[in-house]
């Protein structure tokens, strides 16, 4: 073997063993959910990776057996409504995720293309409020909402997420690496400044946008401490939210909170699926020069 055979090996085991590192939570996750209560922990305290009791190992004419492979489904579907608090995620996450690419992406094509007096100590000064930590700014920004009537209200949960520096930084410099030759074309042919960036940037940018998409989609989805705060009725709770009633003062449920947890992350990996190919797209546009 070569030294670059052996560099090749080492990397490809250093990269398999970040892979398992970072599979084996959702593994233990998808197995649990699988399990009955008194299997979750070994005896000792330690985590018990497989179930005991596998469906293929019990008849299926056994139906206590048989549900107890699957039943922990349906009953954290029925126990926190599941169906209730799916349509509130999937309403703030899609309002939200398609409000901050908008944004952002109008805010990026002025900074990145538009010239006007300010404008590099305004984009600095907007991204200097990435420094600034959300525990900071969320008691001001929960008593600017109570002074606007928007406590308990999906504009209080959506609209504060409208706007993010992150990604009008990252849509910037991706079409500051777009070809200017493409914008001038269009000047020539009558375009003003919305038409060149409807119909020329935008779809130059799908790899950005969708990588846009998929963090912000998972950012709303995901997003916990907010929506505990600026929501008091259950029709407005989300997903995270109704996941900590399986947690208890002295016990938690562990097989139906993986269960429902399992539920949950069904459309934010349906989307990474979906924008994958972009991620690649991506990649190969990577070399693309310009100023």
């Amino acid at each position: 073997m070569n030294r670059r055979t052996l560099a090749k090996a080492a990397l490809y085991f250093i990269l398999s063993v970040g892979a398992i590192s970072m599979l084996a939570p959702f593994v233990w996750m998808a197995l649990t959910s699988i399990k009955q209560p008194g299997e979750v922990f070994a005896a000792g305290g330690g985590i018990k990776w497989l179930p005991e009791h596998f469906f293929w190992r019990d008849t299926i004419v056994d139906c206590a057996k048989y549900r107890a492979w699957w039943g922990n489904y349906p009953d954290a579907w029925n126990e926190i409504n599941i169906p209730r608090l799916y349509m509130s995620s999937i309403f703030v996450a899609a309002v939200g995720t398609f409000g901050q690419v908008l944004t952002s992406a109008m805010a990026a094509y002025a900074f990145a293309r538009l010239r006007f007096p300010g404008r590099d100590k305004l984009f600095f000064a907007y991204l200097a409020t990435m420094m600034v930590p959300g525990s900071v700014t969320m008691i001001p920004l929960f008593v600017i909402l109570r002074k606007m009537h928007w406590i308990n209200s999906y504009s209080g949960l959506i609209v504060p997420g409208l706007f993010s520096a992150y990604g009008t930084f990252m849509l910037r410099q991706f079409f500051m690496g777009l070809p200017a030759e493409l914008e001038d074309a269009a000047k020539i042919d009558g375009s003003g400044y919305m038409g060149i960036w409807m119909r020329v940037i935008l779809p130059l940018s799908k790899p950005a946008l969708a990588t846009l998409t998929t963090f912000t989609f998972m950012g709303f989805w995901g997003s916990y401490m907010w929506p505990l705060v600026i929501t008091v009725t259950e029709p407005l709770r989300t997903l995270p939210i109704g996941l900590r009633y399986f947690v208890g003062q002295h016990a938690t449920n562990y097989t139906q909170l993986m269960a429902g947890s399992m539920i949950a992350v069904v459309p934010v990996l349906l989307l990474f699926i979906f924008n994958q190919r972009y991620f690649v797209e991506g990649i190969k546009l990577s070399g693309m020069g310009g100023k």
